[in-house]
């Protein structure tokens, strides 16, 4: 099993070397996480007003659920004040603000039963990142908005981390996704039809790890981290907010996580913006990356 690192005191440099190792990094809320965790708060209760959002399946159809969301991710995404927070949290780790990159929050919900598990509320199965085009150097932050529980939480499973899956990634396209697939979510209300990465193989997907922090708390994984989101057996909906960074110098010099199984064309890297002044990567580092991928052996 992986080393969880709880709010440690490492310097961004050391921290991305063992996200691309496979270890896994943990901190505690601080005031802009907690301020983030809240502004998405009060845009989804200001959405499902009068109703709680936690509880707002119970009174609501699917149709009319996400058409709410339909509004309301979007309106989080682009919220200026989010990308403001954003900043200052990479701000409190340490991060270079010159060299660090992010791509847009995003709002995630994840209603509890068989409610909804399709389009803008999707549950993903297990898969890396890094079959959807994310470049191996890409690191996740995950925070959740409410309180939750192990029973509605994102598992990792970690004993894959050096381990191939088979899996559907070499028909993926990133650039292809952008145009067709992306603008369907809101028409994915009863099943999810459009076609992504998964595993092609029985997974042996038990012990996993799951990390449970407060809302604000923030988990850091590598992209290449195989995880899945936890079936939700509360009686609860899950909000959480996740966003994505790269560091520029790594992009340049290669220092990645290894690739083992991801044969996807594209990348991802376009969508991301310099945490100092929100400008977009060189084009010349973004054209490195914007090719078919080859798997290479994993790191010894």
């Amino acid at each position: 099993m992986p080393a969880i690192y709880l709010d440690s005191p490492l310097n961004d440099e050391g921290r991305r070397h063992r996200l691309y190792g496979g270890e896994l990094f943990a901190f505690s809320a601080t005031g802009h996480t907690t301020q983030l965790s809240r502004l998405a708060a009060e845009l989804s209760e200001a959405a499902f007003a009068p109703r709680d959002p936690q509880v707002a399946q119970e009174s609501l159809p699917p149709e009319e659920y996400v058409e709410i969301l339909a509004e309301l991710k979007p309106r989080f995404i682009h919220h200026p004040r989010a990308k403001e927070l954003i900043a200052g949290m990479l701000s409190d780790v340490g991060c270079n603000l010159e060299e660090t990159y992010f791509d847009v929050p995003r709002l995630r919900t994840m209603a509890h039963g068989q409610y909804l598990n399709a389009g803008l509320a999707y549950q993903f199965h297990p898969h890396r990142d890094t079959w959807f085009s994310a470049p191996h150097q890409q690191l996740n932050w995950w925070l959740p908005v409410y309180e939750i529980e192990s029973e509605n939480s994102m598992a990792f499973h970690p004993q894959y981390f050096d381990r191939a899956v088979r899996n559907s990634s070499s028909g993926y396209d990133y650039e292809k996704w952008n145009r067709t697939g992306r603008k369907a979510a809101a028409k994915q209300v009863a099943k999810e039809t459009r076609k992504q990465p998964q595993p092609e193989e029985p997974l042996d997907l038990e012990p996993d790890v799951r990390v449970v922090t407060p809302p604000g708390g923030t988990i850091v994984f590598s992209a290449a981290q195989l995880h899945s989101t936890v079936p939700n057996t509360t009686d609860r909906t899950r909000f959480s907010i996740d966003f994505r960074t790269v560091n520029v110098n790594d992009l340049e010099e290669g220092v990645a996580a290894p690739n083992i199984d991801s044969e996807c064309t594209g990348t991802t890297l376009r969508d991301f913006l310099r945490a100092s002044d929100l400008e977009p990567l060189p084009e010349p580092i973004i054209e490195m990356y914007d090719a078919a991928r080859l798997v290479q052996a994993p790191a010894s």
